[in-house]
């Protein structure tokens, strides 16, 4: 054990020590291999698309994740697929433990976190069926923790001020598109998804409101899932599926249950697809860079109050908030 601060954290992931005389700081974490995360939403997490399955149920200093974490391969890439809302969609949108949910996986080992969504359109020209990769969020919700630094015992210490300018990882995004339009799926390259607390849909009023902001698709999850993941240092990307009109266009049918569980069904092999083709090539890419400037992001970004010193065998440690595991 290096250092104790309300728990024990990874010297591999979490400690970077500098001598006191030269001042030069020498990275210890060693490049870990890509460990592809998914999240699958609704009608969205067929654990099928795995070989070799085995489920870990595991804990968080957040309480439980959503579901076990399903471990197993896609062509011979480690991935870890978890179920958003539960395998039995038991778990409703405001009482998903997203920070479970992401610390779990980033405790796994995940790099990269893919994830799926289906969601209402605000646009004419995004029809139900269609594929979005998003690039921005509008956040509506109320009613969720936004950060893994929450200030409880058992979270890391500190405060962090992630920048979201850029909230997805644009060159994941860039797979998904290229993927997508290589299998001939419709695909949408750009998108702002507006996320609402649920588990209502929008008023009518709402959803034009919504439209004139320049919100192009609806859902409920994506906030604050896409925030905590970038905390967690994760290249995130989410492949969203658009099943209806929302409520504001004439003469369409307002959203219901029954016409997106529909929709999911017919499409539902799209993401799968893209999944299976892009998570190999990502695989094969080098993220090293990518990786570097996440860990940046984050260590410049945290409050002074983060970063705790001890000294260990003359030299200082450096203690860079992020997984835990227990002793």
């Amino acid at each position: 054990m290096l250092l104790r601060v309300g728990g024990v954290y990874k010297a591999s992931q979490l400690v970077q020590i500098c001598t006191c005389t030269d001042k030069k700081t020498v990275a210890m974490a060693s490049a870990l291999p890509i460990k592809i995360g998914i999240i699958g939403g609704s009608g969205l997490d067929d654990p099928d698309i795995l070989e070799g399955r085995t489920e870990r149920y595991v804990d968080t200093p957040y309480g439980k994740p959503s579901d076990a974490l399903i471990l197993g391969k896609i062509k011979n890439v480690e991935c870890v697929l978890l179920a958003r809302h539960g395998r039995q969609h038991t778990i409703m949108p405001s009482n998903v433990n997203y920070q479970a949910n992401i610390w779990a996986l980033r405790e796994e080992g995940c790099t990269h976190l893919l994830v799926t969504t289906a969601c209402g359109s605000l646009r004419e020209e995004i029809q139900p069926g269609d594929i979005v990769i998003i690039d921005q969020f509008i956040d509506r919700t109320t009613k969720r923790s936004q950060t893994l630094y929450d200030g409880q015992p058992t979270s890391p210490p500190g405060v962090s001020h992630i920048p979201m300018a850029e909230p997805f990882c644009n060159r994941t995004r860039e797979v998904l598109v290229e993927v997508a339009r290589t299998l001939g799926i419709k695909c949408h390259v750009r998108g702002t998804m507006l996320t609402i607390e649920g588990p209502r849909f929008s008023s009518r009023a709402e959803s034009l409101m919504f439209r004139q902001w320049g919100a192009d698709v609806i859902n409920m999850t994506t906030v604050p899932e896409v925030v905590l993941a970038k905390e967690a240092g994760l290249c995130y990307a989410s492949i969203a599926m658009a099943t209806d009109y929302d409520c504001w266009k004439e003469h369409e049918e307002a959203v219901c249950v029954d016409n997106v569980l529909k929709t999911m069904k017919e499409n539902a092999n799209k993401a799968s697809s893209i999944l299976l083709t892009a998570i190999p090539q990502i695989s094969q890419m080098d993220w090293a860079q990518t990786m570097k400037t996440l860990k940046s992001l984050q260590e410049s970004n945290d409050i002074p109050m983060s970063v705790l010193c001890s000294q260990i065998d003359g030299q200082t440690v450096r203690v860079v908030p992020g997984p835990r595991v227990s002793q």
